[in-house]
């Protein structure tokens, strides 16, 4: 049976309120106020709990990947709420291409539209490989670079905060501080200001400083680092709002920057036609845009370290970090982005790692848990505890296994030079289950 709903229009812009799920907040706070300086009415959800995965496992099969099931389940929910006018409201949803399954999210999407009575819903699809030409959502070079400023400043906001929130003399400090900011980027944006490359470079340093200003006291803590797949990486949903759990914990968190998955996806451009063959206009025109992108990120950087916060290296310096321990053809799951990221946290100061992955996603475990061993022997003080999300997994047992690695870094951080490396959050709970044989 073919499951349909309308393709979205470019007629629909102006009618249509779009609403979009939520994954990286203030990158999507801000990405939406790029969206309705081009004329977009759009609403980031915000609908979390139990209940939304379970409006998914109603209408998706639990052997799709989690992330599609919250998504599925995040807009059901929120269509069943009342709050919108359903004669003028459609979806957006990302579609990645490529051997990911969530090249058929919108197909799922559309499946479980019907199934639900709101066959009349457009889906949008917002993708970069050619996917759903006919419901693409039109995209302009203004709002592609809107974006673009968008998520750079999201994730420089949302690492300053990360770094001053646990330090703060005055809680609520941090937060007042970012929402101050992107009140302002907002702004920025919707006017069409300050969203070009020498723009951004500009303001870096007025961002940064206006953060060294919060009065802060010091003191060590356990730093933590968070990878895994793109969706329960950064969302509340689907991590089950790990950041928060974290700094509940006593600990800094930090997820590296949204942006370094855009130039993972622009370098691996690139790196097809290196391994495989095809356009070598492609591959310049990659090279010219993530050189582009990359500058940027430099600049931003190197704001945060004139102010006394840490920022990771230039990607071209992260693609070098898998180097003998997994090919940069390796591209399925978050690929070798994944472990590149875990050794940049290891080597910038973050050895405790919270590897966030879908129990369904074998490519993101292959990369993620797979090379953990690895990472171990270059780097024996990582502290890396694989953690699975998924509908059946309860969040009790995943907060429990992530403080076992917190007893771990807490071990370390008091007695550093108690033993050359940390026991890992499996052997202090005593280690994997052992098969016993009886000889007769």
């Amino acid at each position: 049976m073919e499951y349909m709903t309308p393709n979205f229009t470019k007629d629909m812009v102006k009618t249509h309120k779009i609403l979009i799920p939520n994954m990286a907040v203030t990158q999507f706070r801000l990405m939406q106020a790029a969206m309705a300086s081009e004329g977009y009415q759009t609403e980031v959800l915000g609908n979390c709990g139990s209940e939304v995965a379970q409006l998914g496992l109603k209408y998706v099969h639990n052997d799709t990947c989690y992330p599609a099931l919250l998504v599925i389940g995040q807009f059901l929910d929120a269509l069943n709420s009342g709050k919108y006018d359903l004669e003028h409201t459609a979806l957006l949803i990302t579609q990645t291409g490529g051997g990911c399954r969530a090249s058929n999210y919108i197909k799922l999407l559309r499946k479980a539209l019907v199934k639900a009575g709101y066959g009349n819903i457009p889906v949008a699809s917002l993708n970069f490989s050619g996917l759903e030409k006919d419901s693409g959502l039109p995209l302009t070079i203004p709002l592609l670079r809107k974006v673009i400023a968008a998520i750079f400043y999201g994730d420089m906001l949302a690492a300053l905060r990360s770094q001053t929130h646990p330090y703060e003399n005055h809680k609520g400090d941090a937060d007042a501080m970012t929402e101050k900011w992107i009140a302002r980027i907002q702004d920025w944006i919707r006017n069409n200001r300050n969203y070009s490359a020498r723009d951004m470079k500009k303001r870096f340093p007025e961002i940064a400083a206006d953060y060294a200003t919060i009065p802060v006291t010091r003191v060590p803590k356990v730093k933590v680092g968070v990878v895994g797949e793109i969706y329960v990486k950064y969302s509340p949903l689907g991590n089950n709002d790990l950041e928060k759990f974290l700094e509940s914990q006593d600990c800094e968190a930090n997820l590296p920057g949204l942006m370094g998955f855009v130039e993972y996806c622009v370098a691996n451009s690139r790196l097809d036609v290196d391994l495989y063959g095809g356009n070598k206009l492609v591959a310049g025109g990659a090279d010219a845009l993530l050189g582009w992108l990359d500058s940027i990120g430099v600049a931003s950087y190197e704001a945060m370290r004139k102010y006394g916060f840490y920022a990771p290296g230039s990607f071209r310096e992260l693609m070098k970090k898998p180097e003998g321990i997994i090919s940069l053809g390796a591209k399925m799951g978050e690929g070798w982005l994944l472990t590149a990221e875990m050794i940049e946290l290891v080597e910038g100061g973050y050895g405790n790692i919270v590897c966030a992955q879908p129990f369904g996603c074998l490519p993101n475990h292959i990369v993620g848990k797979g090379m953990i061993n690895k990472i171990r022997a270059l780097h024996p003080d990582a502290n890396i505890t694989p953690v699975d999300y998924d509908p059946s997994a309860t969040r009790v047992n995943q907060e429990n296994r992530i403080k076992l690695m917190l007893a771990v870094a807490r071990e370390k951080l008091e007695h550093p030079d108690a033993a050359p490396a940390p026991m890992t959050a499996e052997e202090l709970a005593g280690g994997a289950p052992q098969l016993q044989t009886t000889v007769q």
